[in-house]
């Protein structure tokens, strides 16, 4: 059911799937396994596949000397991380398309990602590859096996356990946020240098540096960074959603796929900036971001789609980029002179001939320029979208890997659940499209994606299938604690917990601490996957530390948050050393040392008066606090949720409870009171 297996269906070349039939064949006719990962929106795959494997010649040659296994790396992240981790090790960097050559045992010995059809740019030929390789491994097969021990030796060595635990402290938090800045670049936000790939987990860290210590630095290199990301080509500027990366320092010309898991994570950064600023230009992004997720990446079932491609009509981009005369066509004279010059569009273009919408200017300065208003030109700018939008939907659309993977749905869930907990009405008798998205979420994934009480990984047409892996048990855990929060439910809440319960069961490291991303029902692989580095998504070992932290509060269970302690603490020194590779971790850290805030309500969810409460629970930045709610004649709720045990409203009114460290202060029943409670906390 691989859209990207799929997609090499028809080549000439004879690819398996992972599984034990290619690993079979390697054994007994002694050939070694070409190895090839990638996934269905990635543009370089797409070429390598176009210039080699639909190359007769050069598939003959891989048909003769080897046993050639396609993997997608979004249902087989396991694979994908054992032999990227080889890759990296032999040539210092990695990507996709990778090429990893195997004994018939499964241990790597030599690789890269992609390789030209031809000698080119001092990049060896495909054909003259294969044919080195298999003469290695035929006539020189001492060198091949010293080779695949090293490599063995390597990947089975997991980071954690060539450092030392280090104490929490906030000198670790301060010294990251000057890892931090030493790499920023403070003309365009982000790291320095090319290409720019949008980090939201560390602009979620910085956030919260600037929440916990007033940092001004902080929160001006997340807000120069979410500004220039959204103003740049990265950013749909017609139909919302983030590109996966931008291939110059100027966020301009992005890699044109869009990624499930980059649109969850930079929504929630974006609604979390929107909570810190008030700026209404951060809640568009959100808006648009999550409003294109609704039109184009989710299923009618409630499921989020994976990924959409980089190409459309064998082009990378053409979907998205204008030519003057085509927006003239469009818009007319009057309004596309507006457009050209808010978007920088010239004749030329900044790209193959061909413009990427982008505001490399102010709207204040274009606006000032023109003697309007910025209200003015905002209204004629969204007309002109608007018209935009409906000429680019006759266009031929990217293809759309329509995968329902666990863990990104998890991502994606929060983003809804905690847009709609800030952005649409407090009273939870109201639900708005971004609830109604979260709630149809978690009822499908939940229902569907799991048999008899574990998780599975994927669903695609009609077929829910393999175990999941630590980050879909940790990922999607997340996003159902998010809709409890949001609608209050407690099913969601048991929901999480049980996933959590199993994932302790399932994936733990009982010798060094923290989760293994595979199970203990996995298939062997020559490694144990256990990755600590967030990456373009959380390390499942991250998230679990914050999920596992915010049950504590919960549940009053510390054994949840003792588990997380530990990791963190073998965690401290590789977060200081690379800062940039540990975001999400950070922001656990940051949990973990701030004395979260436990607050239980009673009152009646659809009530006003308790809509207030919460209009001050949700109404600002906090990223440290569990909210839990219960209606007053509801004898249940304590015994699911301990926070909410005992808890009474006091002469018949919605209460407060605000609690830190298990201490509590006397209940409230006013907005103000609860205001003036957490504002003594936060002080």
């Amino acid at each position: 059911t691989s859209p990207y297996l799929l997609q090499h269906a028809h080549n000439p070349v004879d690819w398996y799937p992972w599984g034990p039939e290619a690993l079979a064949r390697a054994k007994s006719e002694n050939k070694p396994i070409l190895l090839s990962v990638g996934y269905s929106a990635c543009h370089w795959c797409h070429v390598m596949e176009h210039e080699s494997f639909e190359d007769s010649e050069i598939a003959a040659l891989m048909n003769e000397l080897f046993v050639s296994i396609k993997v997608d790396r979004e249902e087989r992240p396991d694979v994908d991380a054992i032999y990227m981790e080889a890759v990296q090790a032999m040539t210092q960097h990695g990507g996709w398309p990778m090429t990893v050559f195997l004994t018939p045992d499964g241990e790597p010995f030599y690789g890269g990602t992609y390789f030209p059809p031809t000698d080119r740019g001092g990049m060896p030929g495909f054909p003259r590859v294969l044919a080195a390789v298999a003469d290695a491994y035929q006539n020189r097969p001492d060198e091949i096996a010293k080779s695949a021990q090293e490599l063995t030796g390597i990947i089975n060595q997991h980071a954690m356990e060539r450092v030392e635990s280090s104490q929490l402290s906030d000198q670790i938090i301060s010294a990251a946020f000057s890892g931090l800045e030493g790499q920023f670049d403070w003309a365009m936000g982000g790291t320095k240098g090319s290409p720019k790939f949008p980090q939201p987990m560390t602009i979620e860290f910085l956030l919260r540096v600037y929440k916990r210590t007033g940092e001004e630095k902080a929160l001006n290199m997340a807000t120069l960074t979410l500004d220039r990301m959204a103003r740049g080509g990265m950013y749909d500027q017609i139909g919302g959603g983030f590109h996966r990366y931008s291939v110059d320092s100027d966020w301009l010309a992005p890699h044109f796929e869009k990624m499930l898991y980059d649109n969850s994570q930079l929504a929630l950064a974006y609604l979390h900036a929107y909570q810190v600023t008030g700026r209404p230009f951060y809640r568009r992004i959100v808006e648009e971001t999550l409003d294109y997720v609704l039109r184009e990446m989710t299923d009618p079932a409630g499921g989020f789609y994976s990924t959409q491609d980089a190409d459309s009509e064998g082009e990378e981009g053409k979907f998205y980029i204008w030519t003057r005369p085509e927006l003239r066509s469009a818009l007319g004279p009057e309004l596309s002179r507006l457009v050209e010059r808010y978007y920088a569009v010239t004749a030329e273009g900044n790209f193959e001939g061909h413009n990427i919408l982008w505001l490399p200017r102010s709207p204040a300065k274009i606006a000032g320029e023109l003697s309007i208003s910025e209200e003015q030109l905002d209204d004629q700018i969204q007309q002109a979208r608007k018209k935009l939008f409906a000429v680019r939907e006759q266009r031929v659309k990217p293809g759309r890997d329509d995968k329902i993977l666990a863990g990104w749905n998890g991502l994606m869930l929060k983003a809804f659940a905690e847009a709609a907990t800030v952005l649409e009405g407090r009273n939870k008798a109201d639900t708005g499209p971004y609830l109604r998205a979260a709630i149809a979420n978690a009822n499908f994934v939940l229902s569907v994606m799991r048999r008899d009480g574990p998780l599975l990984r994927v669903y695609k047409d009609g077929q829910a299938k393999m175990h999941g892996f630590l980050e879909d048990y940790a990922c999607f855990a997340d996003g159902l604690l998010a809709l409890y929060e949001a609608t209050f439910d407690p099913k969601w809440f048991v929901a999480a917990r049980e996933l959590i319960d199993q994932m302790g069961i399932l994936f733990a490291d009982q010798e060094g601490g923290g989760f293994f991303d595979t199970s203990i029902e996995h298939e062997k692989l020559v490694s144990r996957p256990k990755n600590v580095f967030d990456n373009a998504t959380p390390a499942g070992n991250s998230v679990a530390c914050d999920v596992q932290m915010k049950l504590s509060l919960f549940t009053g269970d510390f054994e949840y948050a003792q588990r997380s302690l530990e990791y963190l603490e073998r965690a401290a020194q590789l977060a200081l050393r690379y800062p940039s590779g540990f975001g999400r971790t950070l922001c656990a850290m940051y949990f973990a040392l701030t004395a979260p805030v436990e607050i239980a309500i009673v009152g009646d969810p659809g009530s006003e008066e308790t809509a207030r409460l919460l209009d001050v629970v949700y109404g600002e930045y906090r990223p440290d606090q569990a909210v839990a709610l219960k209606s007053p004649d509801d004898d249940q709720a304590g015994q699911v949720i301990p926070l909410l045990a005992h808890r009474e409203a006091i002469e018949g009114r919605a209460t407060a409870y605000v609690c830190q460290h298990h201490n509590c202060k006397l209940p409230v029943t006013t907005p103000e009171a609860l205001r003036e409670q957490l504002a003594e906390i936060a002080g």
